[in-house]
């Protein structure tokens, strides 16, 4: 059987991979790094389970969830800090324990916060007594003629900014997304396409934020599946736990995965890949397909043999990114107290995640990992949290040596009142390149590079790198869903992957559905995310 390649362990790769084994096919997955799921990986440090970034597994798929379960089975039982709180969770008949088992999908509670001048605001922004409250009357006012003006005098949108306003007006703008936004960014939200907002806050304004507020308030909510909205599925060790289990499963079912082995070259003449080269000297010959994950920019600067025309090399050069540094900090105990209505252990605040607004606070973000999993932290009756900080491959942030990094962390969480920066027991820097594709610059010219990649009839791009879209991982498993379907249909096989017809040689593809994934106005939330 002729050979099937996939660039990257992650997400998108394992699940196209299993598809394919499904099918009948072995597969050859080729990953750069030594690990397995790619930006939903776990890091491990001595015995603690680091999230990097926070996955939280929720979709309106039904088949994306359905195939989460296969892999890992729902908590029959409660988990250890269920059981310490009295939690009542909604528990599968004859699922596992998670005090007894590891492989288990734990449900758990979605809470997030801002933080905003040493006060929290819910996240999204609830029109409630809590904000008028921090906010006072004055500014509440402002927030609320500024909304007005919004609605009466529409701006052309020609960025994110323009966006923003339209949906919350500039004085809400001002407070919760134009510096976050750039510090999540790197740039203003002025010279940020505003197809980014389109895709990932959709259409939520204040509008909708009064009207969510009333309807809570009245009790008029519908009640929602776990996994959607106030809930979510979360692996007891992390999220890479899952795709460990899915590489187990592809690799029993015959398909290699090969750690390390970075794709260096690509020959692709007439619009056919011919050849693949590996940075550690291995030469795949004529592979049938090819599904990438890859980097659009590292992907086209691969092509030597039937590389684009210099304008569409241009655009793929031009392609931004911005890249990641997450520090665990291993803690006693949190000092900020929690004066929330939810219960917790040890008096823990009960978020999963906090966003840092203030721009004297270089982190973007915080994790308590407790609560996403009482498993994560490696110290019985220890916090684990980390501080989250985006930024460029190459600056002098990236450069900084991690001992010099941990201590900006550790005064930044003491800054905003979590910790005193001396009952730091313990920290581990971690640093990831492109995890966000970034909405600028040549992206705005991205059609052409599509087109491109469209025109090699044997490649597949999928994930989100793969398609330079902020996905989330289950935009991820569809785009591989959706690619292995174009596969199949295109060779006609039966599901024992034999060919009944091949279609004629250097044939197009149409591969419009694949990249109309994650596109639409309506997200697969009710909630707005960042």
């Amino acid at each position: 059987m002729e050979q099937i390649l996939i660039i990257g362990a992650g997400p998108a790769g394992l699940t196209a991979a299993y598809k394919l084994c499904q099918a009948g096919y072995k597969p050859i997955i080729l990953e750069e790094t030594q690990y397995i799921g790619g930006l939903s990986r776990t890091h491990k440090y001595k015995g603690n389970n680091i999230d990097l970034g926070g996955h939280r597994f929720f979709t309106r798929d039904k088949e994306v969830l359905d195939f989460w379960k296969t892999i890992m089975p729902e908590q029959g039982y409660p988990a250890k800090d269920d059981i310490a709180c009295g939690r009542q969770i909604k528990l599968k008949p004859n699922g596992p324990d998670p005090e007894k088992e590891d492989n288990v999908f734990l449900s758990r509670q979605r809470i997030s916060r801002i933080l905003f001048r040493n006060k929290f605001y819910d996240y999204p922004v609830a029109a409630n007594l809590n904000t008028f409250k921090n906010l006072g009357l004055g500014l509440t006012l402002k927030i609320g003629f500024g909304f007005i003006k919004s609605v009466l005098f529409k701006r052309e949108e020609k960025s994110l900014e323009d966006f923003y306003i339209n949906r919350f007006g500039r004085p809400l703008y001002e407070m919760f997304f134009e510096k976050y936004t750039e510090k999540l960014w790197g740039i203003h939200p002025s010279a940020i396409d505003p197809s980014w907002g389109a895709q990932r806050v959709k259409e939520v304004s204040i509008l909708s934020v009064i009207k969510n507020s009333i309807v809570s308030f009245l009790g008029l909510r519908k009640k929602t599946k776990a996994g959607q909205v106030d809930s979510f599925f979360y692996p007891k060790l992390g999220p890479g736990q899952l795709y460990e289990l899915l590489a187990e499963k592809v690799q029993k079912a015959g398909g290699e995965i090969l750690l390390n082995s970075a794709v260096t070259e690509i020959k692709a003449p007439s619009g056919h890949i011919t050849e693949i080269k590996t940075a550690n000297g291995k030469t795949y010959a004529n592979p049938k397909a090819v599904f990438s994950t890859m980097p659009i920019k590292d992907l086209i600067n691969s092509i030597k043999e039937g590389s684009p025309d210099n304008d569409t090399a241009k655009i793929a050069a031009g392609l931004a990114y911005r890249d990641y540094t997450c520090v665990s900090l291993i803690v006693p105990k949190l000092k900020i107290k929690n004066e929330t209505k939810y219960k917790t252990v040890n008096g823990l605040i009960p978020d999963n995640w906090i966003y840092l607004q203030d721009p004297g606070i270089k982190a973007g973000r915080l994790q308590i990992f407790n609560n996403w999993s009482p498993y994560l932290p490696g110290k019985e009756g220890s916090v684990l949290i980390a501080l989250e900080y985006y930024m460029q491959e190459g600056d002098n942030d990236w450069n900084m040596s991690d001992a010099e990094f941990i201590e900006l962390s550790k005064k930044d969480a003491e800054k905003i009142g979590f910790i005193d920066a001396s009952s730091v027991e313990d920290a581990v820097r971690v640093r990831e390149k492109k995890v966000y594709p970034v909405y600028s610059g040549t992206y705005a010219r991205f059609e052409k590079v599509k087109e491109y990649l469209d025109g090699i009839d044997n490649l597949y791009c999928m994930g989100r790198n793969g398609q330079h879209r902020y996905n989330n991982m289950d935009h991820s498993i569809l785009t591989a869903f959706e690619a292995v379907k174009l596969f199949i249909k295109s060779n006609k096989t039966d599901m024992n992957g034999k060919d009944k017809q091949s279609l004629a040689e250097n044939s197009i593809i149409d591969k419009s559905s694949l990249w109309a994934i994650n596109t639409k106005q309506e997200y697969h939330e009710d909630k707005t995310e960042k």
